[in-house]
């Protein structure tokens, strides 16, 4: 038979399939997402708002150094002016100051005049450019134009100040240089010639040149053009208001918003524990999801779903049993555990007790054993009838040592199944010793009962993480079938149950999924109840008596053990490889 499941890693080729499953799966937190596109709505709104009584005027200068020849290009504009300083000296308050004289601000609205101006200088040029936003188009003209006079009237004053300032030195180097000149020439004009006169007259002419020099430069100084720079573009009264606009604010917030959300989403995605999805499911137990139970037809209603009005939970449930069947590994022994990770085991004792009916419908001999002997409830629940004792336990009493019924007692009822057929079933009960009952030679038999052609043993076992009853089954029945709630259970205990079933020698074979309980809707993922259970152990009722036509069926053992009974503990009787726990009376 050829083996229909594949690895449950993802190869490389699959990886566009798990892009879209992971959008999949941050549809699911439409809050966050719907979250995220109310608050960028509401700043588009705002955007549009505040933007809409705004106007923008622009002005542009184009700076320039002082030159006695402007069409000499040795030396370059870039060099002899920093632009940088001059965009800060432009946005200084000084510059403030000189236009709030001239537009007639009070000192209460310097600060106001001084916020809506912003200069910027574009890449590559000596161009300033003052952008000015104000209330009104005319307003935000008339500022930015008195910016700019400003500017330039202030760069002028700076500009002359440094050059009357350099004028004055050389004047100042030139007066004493004069004074000497004219003392010398005094000297020369009444010295008889000769040598004398001649380093007289030498001595003049050294101070004539540099009398000359000092001239030439305070000459080419007040000579140069001043022109700190020109208005190239003046600021008009712009036609429209700044910004988008309400409707162009809104779809930027809207489109803002959305990534915002779905930024929100994949962070709260990562950090969920849960599985979200089958994908999720299969990879943490590198086992194929074989079905998903549809949601509201498993909440407490019957057991048996065949001969429902809704044939959907039927089939489903048929479905997963014709991919069981024609799994390899698991015809090949016809052996199945049906367990929960944790918590209640309602929906895997649905599953067990409907795939012992679905192979009862393709004519098998099929065998149910609940193994669950803490809280045994399938023989209350379903339509059974007493049927003939197992062979192998005919000639074995069914009594112990003193007297008291043994699980499993020999007790075999038949189940009715309706269109489906019949099957057998091997009700639990409850026992003082839940391991050595599980791993006793009767149980061992009546588990090799899939040995003969035809048979097929499905065994229901409690939750896999509360009680260690499942691995002391994996040995025999190693074939499992995990059946969860992906939003009530943990990657990682998907993950330790995997570990758990392939220490034991056994192999997950799949899983079922379900929706949650009515039950477990309010409570809410690894919360404990009170009392100080664990989170997954919930109150339970008590299941329902026996229906009083099995007349032949003896009475369960209480499980809590009398202390009597504590002094007669033989080591290594099985009690001390396999943790046992409280029995909470309560539903599964």
């Amino acid at each position: 038979m050829i083996e229909t499941n594949r690895p449950a890693a993802a190869p490389a080729e699959d990886e566009p399939d798990l892009l879209r499953d992971q959008f999949r799966q941050l549809l699911r937190y439409r809050r966050l997402i719907g979250a995220g596109v109310g608050i960028g709505l509401l700043g588009g709104v705002y955007l549009g708002v505040s933007t809409a009584d705004t106007y923008v005027a622009t002005a542009d200068i184009v700076l320039r150094a002082p030159t006695d020849d402007p069409f000499n290009p040795s030396l370059a504009p870039d060099k002899a002016i920093n632009i940088g300083s001059e965009r800060q000296v432009a946005l200084s308050s000084s510059i403030a100051n000189e236009a709030a004289k001239k537009l007639g601000v009070s000192a209460t609205d310097f600060s106001a005049l001084r916020a809506g101006l912003q200069v910027t200088n574009p890449p590559q040029t000596m161009v300033l450019r003052f952008t000015y936003t104000a209330a009104t188009p005319a307003e935000a003209a008339k500022r930015a134009n008195a910016m700019t006079e400003a500017y330039l009237l202030k760069r002028q004053e700076a500009l002359d100040v440094t050059r009357d300032k350099m004028v004055k030195g050389y004047q100042g180097q030139r007066e004493p240089v004069a004074k000497q000149l004219e003392d010398l020439a005094k000297q020369v004009s009444g010295m008889p010639a000769g040598p004398a006169r001649d380093a007289a007259y030498a001595s003049k002419t050294d101070q004539q040149s540099k009398i000359n020099t000092l001239n030439g430069n305070i000459a080419k100084l007040q000579a140069l053009d001043m022109t700190p720079g020109r208005v190239t573009s003046a600021a008009v009264p712009p036609h429209g208001a700044d910004g988008p606009g309400l409707a162009m604010s809104l779809a930027l917030g809207a489109a803002v918003g959305l990534a915002l959300g779905l930024l929100g989403a994949w962070v709260r995605l990562v950090f969920d524990p849960a599985p979200r999805s089958e994908g999720d499911v299969a990879r943490a137990l590198r086992a194929p999801v074989l079905g998903s139970l549809p949601r509201g037809k498993a909440d407490g209603g019957p057991l048996l779903a065949a001969g429902e009005e809704d044939p959907r939970l039927a089939e489903e449930f048929r479905s997963v049993a014709f991919r069981l069947a024609y799994d390899a590994r698991f015809a090949d022994r016809r052996r199945l555990l049906v367990v929960a990770p944790r918590g209640s085991s309602e929906i895997a004792a649905a599953v067990a007790v409907n795939l012992a009916a679905s192979f009862a419908e393709t004519g098998k001999d099929v065998l149910l054993i609940e193994a669950d002997l803490r809280t045994p409830v399938l023989a209350s629940q379903l339509p059974t009838d007493a049927a003939g004792r197992p062979r192998w336990s005919q000639s074995q009493g069914a009594a112990g040592a003193q007297g008291e019924a043994e699980w499993p007692d020999g007790r075999q009822l038949l189940v009715d199944a309706g269109e489906s057929g019949t099957f057998d079933l091997i009700p639990g009960e409850r026992v003082r010793n839940v391991p050595r009952a599980l791993t006793s030679q009767r149980a061992s038999r009546l588990i090799s009962e899939a040995d003969s052609p035809n048979s097929t043993v499905v065994v229901l076992a409690p939750p896999v993480l509360s009680y260690a009853d499942a691995l002391a089954l994996v040995d025999r029945v190693d074939g499992v079938l995990v059946v969860c709630n992906p939003g009530a259970v943990r990657r990682t205990d998907l993950s330790r149950i995997r570990e758990l079933i392939s220490g034991a020698g056994g192999t997950v074979l799949g899983a079922v999924l379900h929706a949650p309980l009515p039950g477990d809707k309010k409570r809410g993922l690894g919360r404990k109840p009170k009392g100080g259970g664990p989170a997954a152990e919930e109150p339970r009722p008590a299941p329902a008596s026996p229906a009083p036509t099995r007349s032949r069926e003896p009475q369960p053992i209480p499980y809590e053990v009398a202390a009597a009974d504590a002094s007669q503990h033989i080591p290594g009787d099985g009690t001390d490889t396999v943790a046992l726990r409280t029995v909470r009376t309560g539903r599964r």
